[in-house]
C-alpha cells in the first residue's frame, strides 16, 4: 500500500471525525518528528498499539478492501502495567470499501454508528470447524434481542449499535449512496495478532511503499523509547 494512500485516508478520517464532533486524543495528532522525542513514559501507546491503523488486508486494493481506524484505548490481558480489560476504537469505512468476514475467539464488542452513512453488517454463526453455519443468528441491538436468518445484512443508521459476540462472523459494507461511515467500537481487550479469524486468509498490516513522507505514524511504526535521544 502506498504511503500517499495512507496519508490521504488518515486526513479523510480526521475530517470525518471533526464533522461529527469526535475529538481524537493528542497522540493521534503527533507528527513523525514529534514522535522522535517521546520517551518511555509513552510506552503504553507503543505496547497496546494505540493510534492510527490503515489496512488493505494485503490485497493491494484499498478502495475496495480496506479500513481506516484509530485505537483510542486498549489493554493487554494479564499484563502487570497495561491491564485494562477494555478497548475503544474509532473506524471509518468509505463507500465501495469492504471489511472482510471474520470473527474473534475471545473479544466481545459493540459496533456503534457514530455518524455519516448507513453500515451493513452481514452475520453468520460459526460451526465447530469455523465455517458458516446455516442457523438463525441472535442479534442484540440497543437493548433489543431478535433473530435473523444466516447471512442477513443488519442495517445500522447513525446512533444505532450491535453487539458482536465471540464466534459470530461479521463483515462491513456501506449502504450505497449514504456516504462514509464513522464507527465506534467498544470492546474487551483488542489483540489483532491472536484474535482475528478471517474466513479467507488475509494479512492484517500492509507493506508500505514509501512514495511520500508519512503524515502520521501507524501504530506498528513507533520508534522505541530506548532508541531515542
Amino acid at each position: 500500500m502506498k504511503r500517499s494512500q495512507i496519508n490521504a485516508a488518515i486526513r479523510r478520517m480526521e475530517a470525518l471525525a471533526k464533522t461529527h464532533g469526535f475529538l481524537l486524543p493528542p497522540f493521534c495528532n503527533w507528527s513523525p518528528e514529534e514522535w522522535q522525542s517521546k520517551d518511555h513514559t509513552y510506552n503504553e501507546i507503543r505496547e497496546t498499539m494505540l493510534g492510527w491503523d490503515v489496512t488493505d488486508y494485503g490485497e493491494g486494493k484499498f478502495d475496495e478492501v480496506g479500513f481506516t481506524l484509530v485505537t483510542i484505548r486498549n489493554g493487554i490481558l494479564n499484563h502487570t502495567e497495561y491491564n485494562k480489560p477494555y478497548a475503544e476504537k474509532l473506524l471509518m469505512l468509505e463507500e465501495g470499501q469492504y471489511s472482510p468476514m471474520h470473527f474473534h475467539w475471545y473479544k466481545m464488542e459493540d459496533i456503534i454508528n457514530r455518524g455519516g452513512g448507513t453500515i451493513l453488517i452481514k452475520v453468520y454463526n460459526s460451526t465447530p470447524d469455523e465455517q458458516f453455519a446455516d442457523t438463525s443468528v441472535t442479534v442484540l441491538m440497543d437493548g433489543r434481542r431478535f433473530t435473523v436468518p444466516a447471512g442477513t445484512k443488519v442495517r445500522l443508521t447513525p446512533g444505532e449499535s450491535i453487539t458482536i459476540s465471540p464466534y459470530l462472523y461479521h463483515d462491513f459494507t456501506v449502504e450505497p449512496g449514504t456516504g462514509a461511515v464513522l464507527l465506534g467500537e467498544v470492546s474487551q481487550c483488542n489483540d489483532d495478532a491472536n484474535d482475528n479469524r478471517f474466513y479467507e486468509e488475509l494479512g492484517r498490516f500492509p507493506e508500505v511503499e514509501e512514495d511520500e513522507a508519512p503524515y502520521r505514524l501507524l501504530c506498528n511504526e513507533y520508534p522505541a523509547a530506548e532508541c531515542l535521544g
